[in-house]
């Protein structure tokens, strides 16, 4: 079977190749039929632009060339042995490639049926709500909280959705005056953007002073951590939910003190600590996170269509990744269409 599939060959270098399938489902795996996926304009722009330096070491798991992707809406086709949680004929939520058709490991890696009434494009675009619930996973979330979501991308705009349905009071911090403006038509109240100082004096003036008892990281840039971190307010919290990659030099000393003086805790939200499939502790897996969301858009009460800027065909991925890096008021979130040819 002959496969179409986005490869990440160098630095701002990408490609849809072809090539043959030749494996068919294992014990465990399944084979999907993919009809959409969705970039990461996170982790997968961090490779292409080269910000991760794995991207440079043979053998690692994003190193050139590299098969990105990792939220896939499709059909499953075939079933290999032991497969328990999904079944033929399904159309499901997975973590896999951008690729027509991706044989997967469907007992150890996410595989969660689509809800009915659910567009596979929204479907697809929900994995980057999984990446935000995350946050909401690990704060410990007391009453209704302000918290300062810092960056407006599809993530910080999902997590700070999220915190807004768990009844927390949400400011939205970003310097696209788009991306403000795409989080307040998604129901987010207020936000801010501007230098540093701008940030903290409309956090202080919109919280009457007392400042955020949650902020989030959803950058994964350590000046913006910096940021979050004199934005909370004694005894608060501060998430990192993007993950730092690009070096930044400095002194730490300040931002160490500020932690210790002012009794602040920091909490790591790589979503990959947390396990596949419910365990002993309730609520915590991907699976149940990932019900949860799909639960939400049924609702309606998680706003992510409105995310979704371009569906593209995926041999234009190299103006998706373009746009996305390049473009961030005009791209906020795009979906590659494998149904169209």
């Amino acid at each position: 079977m002959r496969i179409r599939e986005v490869v990440v060959t160098g630095q701002r270098q990408v490609e849809l190749q072809e090539r043959e399938l030749g494996e068919r489902p294992g014990p465990g795996q399944i084979l999907v039929e993919t009809e959409k996926t969705f970039i990461s304009a996170g982790t997968e722009l961090a490779n292409y632009m080269a910000r991760d330096a794995g991207v440079w070491k043979p053998g690692n798991w994003c190193a050139y060339p590299w098969r990105s992707g990792y939220g896939n809406v499709g059909l499953v086709r075939e079933a290999g042995p032991g497969v328990t949680r999904v079944k033929v004929g399904q159309r499901v939520l997975s973590y896999g490639n951008h690729a027509s058709f991706v044989v997967y490991e469907a007992e150890e890696r996410l595989v969660i049926p689509v809800p009915e009434g659910i567009d596979s494009a929204v479907g697809a675009a929900s994995r980057m709500a999984g990446v935000a619930m995350t946050s909401i996973i690990l704060a410990e979330i007391k009453g209704s909280p302000w918290v300062v979501v810092f960056g407006l991308g599809a993530v910080g705009n999902l997590a700070a959705q999220g915190f807004a349905l768990r009844g927390c009071r949400v400011i939205g911090v970003d310097p696209v005056p788009e991306r403000r403006a795409l989080a307040e038509r998604c129901g987010i109240p207020y936000t801010a953007g501007g230098k540093p100082e701008e940030v903290r004096a409309r956090v202080k003036e919109i919280t009457g002073g007392a400042m955020a008892g949650i902020t989030i990281d959803a950058v994964g840039d350590s000046n913006v951590i910096r940021e979050a971190l004199a934005a909370a307010a004694p005894f608060g919290q501060l998430v990192i939910l993007g993950s730092p990659r690009v070096p930044v030099e400095g002194n730490m000393t300040p931002a160490f003190s500020d932690i210790h003086v002012r009794f602040l805790t920091i909490r790591g939200a790589l979503e990959w600590c947390l396990p596949m499939y419910p365990g002993p502790t309730p609520g915590i897996s991907q699976y149940e996170k990932q019900a949860m969301i799909f639960d939400w858009l049924a609702r309606g009460t998680l706003k992510l269509e409105p995310l979704i800027s371009h569906r593209l065909p995926p041999g234009k991925i190299k103006e998706a990744y373009e746009g996305l890096e390049c473009e961030k008021g005009k791209f906020t979130g795009v979906v590659l269409d494998w149904t169209s040819g």
